[in-house]
């Protein structure tokens, strides 16, 4: 933390498209409370008015300003600058999963078309007569926690399956399994998706390394309450030899 007064702090930011791009620096002042989507904003009314960078709420809830700040990921607009060191530039880079549009904007419209192949929310029967379910409170809040997901894509892109590997085509991603966890564990859901999860969506690629958790700007323990719990569910289903035996005796 700093103690702050009006500085000037050069930035270093990724500028162009595909494999023509470069870093420029540009310099701006910095005070007290700004955030990087801040400085990138007086950049742009300053200096650099075509650099196209993607952002909507500035409140941490849109998920639109994902980029890597020092080569971490983040929200430009969560991340104070009295958090940063100003001694030396910020390097402001666009995220490196996804397709690069121009300068800090990438197209992430890939999640939303693996998103419509995961099965929909499937209701049992009501439970009573008058159209109602009875569900407990505790089955309830289970999947509460993977509402909070504002999809900025952060644990895509740390996620080396998707970043290293390019493996979109046979590999959803943890986004993706906690939508697909909400579902699955949902207490009215009664829809099979473990044979997807298992062959088309490639649950087996993640190897629980936990860097989506740590990106996650709304905390969600992606990996220990989703894709964990997810494995186990495949594991029961497909390999368990207990399970197994058990299903060729009710086949006989």
């Amino acid at each position: 933390m700093y103690d702050w007064c009006v500085a000037s702090v050069t930035f270093r930011i990724w500028r162009g498209k595909g494999d023509e791009g470069r870093f420029e620096d540009y310099k701006t002042d910095v005070g007290e409370g700004m955030v990087v989507l801040d400085a990138v904003h007086q950049i742009q009314a300053e200096s650099a008015p075509d650099l196209a960078c993607r952002w909507n709420c500035k409140a941490g809830k849109c998920g639109s300003c994902s980029a890597e700040i020092n080569g971490m990921p983040k929200l430009m607009c969560m991340t104070r600058m009295s958090d940063l060191p100003v001694d030396q530039p910020v390097r402001i880079e666009p995220m490196k999963a996804f397709p690069l549009i121009r300068d800090l904007v990438t197209d992430v419209s890939w999640n939303y078309r693996a998103k419509k192949s995961i099965k929909k929310f499937k209701p049992r029967k009501p439970d009573a007569a008058d159209g109602t379910w009875r569900i407990d409170q505790e089955d309830v809040e289970r999947v509460q926690e993977f509402r909070k997901c504002i999809e900025c894509f952060l644990c895509q892109n740390v996620c080396h399956v998707l970043r290293e590997h390019k493996k979109h085509e046979s590999f959803i991603g943890p986004r993706l399994f906690v939508y697909a966890a909400a579902l699955e564990m949902h207490p009215l859901d009664t829809e099979d998706r473990l044979s997807d999860l298992k062959g088309r969506d490639s649950i087996g690629y993640c190897n629980i390394t936990k860097c989506c958790t740590v990106v996650c700007p709304e905390h969600i323990k992606i990996t220990d309450n989703a894709i964990i719990p997810l494995k186990e569910r495949v594991v029961d289903r497909f390999y368990d030899p207990i399970a197994k035996l058990f299903r060729l005796g009710q086949k006989t």
